[in-house]
């Protein structure tokens, strides 16, 4: 049984004057005010991550809800968190003495819900008159936990841009600390599949998979080849402005595409600051990163390694010939397709209607196309639209680029990031031995 419900609020900041549209718990006794003001604290956080806060606080209600006879916070998150790894069901009698009947969650969701208690519960710690909030204290860590603290420390300073910055004393502090309420130890796992856009099949999808009525479809051909030819996630395709796309004037013949921060990348009109100000001013529109995930224009930012000052990262096609291609179907797609209903759409790729194009439409026509030309649409087989990310870094791998070339195509802050992306499967690997015994 559920006992609280999720609404969306308006939240006044009366010491900023700011105002946010937050997600909020409401509970028999009241809006959750607190987490309110937590979640305007990290106002710059994403949707996604408010959306998790709001679960795992529903969550821990639910349960304080169900189990009214402990009469210590730690304790009965303690209790909280082992429920959510094992379950609260008893399969011998299929029955639930609190009523929550919940399976098992695995590590990390429950990890991920733990970790989120444990930030807004800090936060409250931190604000005069909660100084004893803390539901989840440090006791002193054991001399082995000390040093894989120690570990994860040196490994996430190792990929910090500003890691000469770090205080060596707080390090010391953190490593002799341990959270006394912990989920086990996750599973380390090394998916065997590298989920590629089939490489074999790509031409083929941009040239009879995108088909309306009898002709091509130019802007899914044009976003399908820039996930797949450029390597963009597929949410930073609705971030691009029409103005973003030009020819190379180093390389005349072909698109130079450059993504922009979708707040604070350079405006095209420079009399503004940013694009955010250009969106607010000049357009019914502002930035997309910023309406709320359940919003229909909603399009999220991963945080990408950007490459100038102006805040923008630049597309490197790959193979380069594709650049070519792209402008040819860019040029077709403007001249034939684009519409813009208000006369200020500043976005590059739009539905029929002029408005702007959003993910869901281009995932459902992306789906249809694939499914024409014969494949089955699943992340498992690489043919979502996430499987051309990988199809171009793989790609990429193969050429001979260093892990720090891959870093910056892929738009990773992390060199690491993009291991995921390039790792071999056990076919490969397979290959490669059987071909080294020849």
């Amino acid at each position: 049984m559920q006992h609280s419900l999720k609404l969306a609020v308006t939240y006044n900041d009366v010491v900023s004057g700011n105002k946010h549209r937050l997600p909020a718990v409401l509970t028999s006794r009241g809006l959750l005010t607190s987490h309110l003001r937590y979640l305007s604290w990290y106002s710059s956080k994403s949707d996604a991550w408010r959306e998790k806060s709001i679960q795992a606080i529903r969550l821990l209600i639910d349960f304080i809800e169900a189990s009214p006879n402990f009469d210590k916070a730690t304790r009965l998150l303690k209790s909280f968190v082992e429920c959510l790894v094992t379950g609260t069901i008893d399969y011998g009698t299929y029955s639930d003495h609190r009523g929550l009947y919940w399976k098992p969650r695995n590590l990390t969701s429950a990890n991920d819900i733990l970790f989120h208690i444990t930030h807004y519960t800090d936060f409250l710690a931190a604000q005069e008159g909660f100084e004893h909030s803390r539901i989840n204290p440090f006791r002193k860590a054991t001399g082995w936990e000390e040093r894989m603290n120690w570990c994860a420390y040196y490994h996430k300073n190792a990929n910090a841009f500003l890691n000469h910055l770090s205080s060596y004393s707080e390090a010391q502090k953190a490593a002799a600390q341990k959270r006394l309420v912990y989920t086990p130890p996750q599973l380390l796992i090394s998916n065997d599949k590298a989920e590629r856009f089939p490489e074999d099949k790509i031409e083929r999808l941009l040239r009879d998979g995108f088909i309306v009525a009898g002709k091509p479809d130019y802007r899914s051909i044009a976003m399908t080849m820039l996930l797949n030819y450029g390597g963009l996630r597929k949410s930073e395709l609705f971030h691009i402005f029409t103005s973003d796309i030009t020819i190379n004037p180093n390389h005349p013949g072909e698109a130079l595409v450059r993504v922009f921060h979708p707040v604070h990348g350079r405006s095209p009109i420079p009399k503004f600051k940013n694009r955010s100000e250009f969106l607010l001013a000049e357009t019914p529109y502002r930035p997309r990163n910023t309406y709320r995930s359940t919003e229909r224009i909603h399009a999220g930012w991963k945080g990408s390694l950007l490459t100038s000052r102006d805040g923008y990262f630049e597309v490197i096609f790959n193979p380069t010939s594709k650049a070519k291609e792209f402008l040819n179907v860019w040029i077709k797609y403007l001249k034939y397709q684009r519409q813009d209903s208000s006369g200020n759409n500043p976005f590059a790729f739009t539905n029929d209607r002029g408005e702007p194009d959003t993910l869901k439409n281009f995932q459902r026509r992306h789906k249809r196309a694939v499914e024409r030309i014969g494949l089955t649409c699943k992340k498992e087989f690489g043919t979502t639209e996430h499987g051309h990310r990988h199809a171009y870094g793989y790609r990429s791998r193969q050429l001979g680029l260093t892990q720090v070339e891959l870093q910056k195509a892929l738009h990773h802050k992390s060199p690491n990031s993009c291991l995921v992306y390039i790792k071999p499967t056990s076919d490969d690997i397979r290959k490669r031995m059987r071909a080294s015994e020849k």
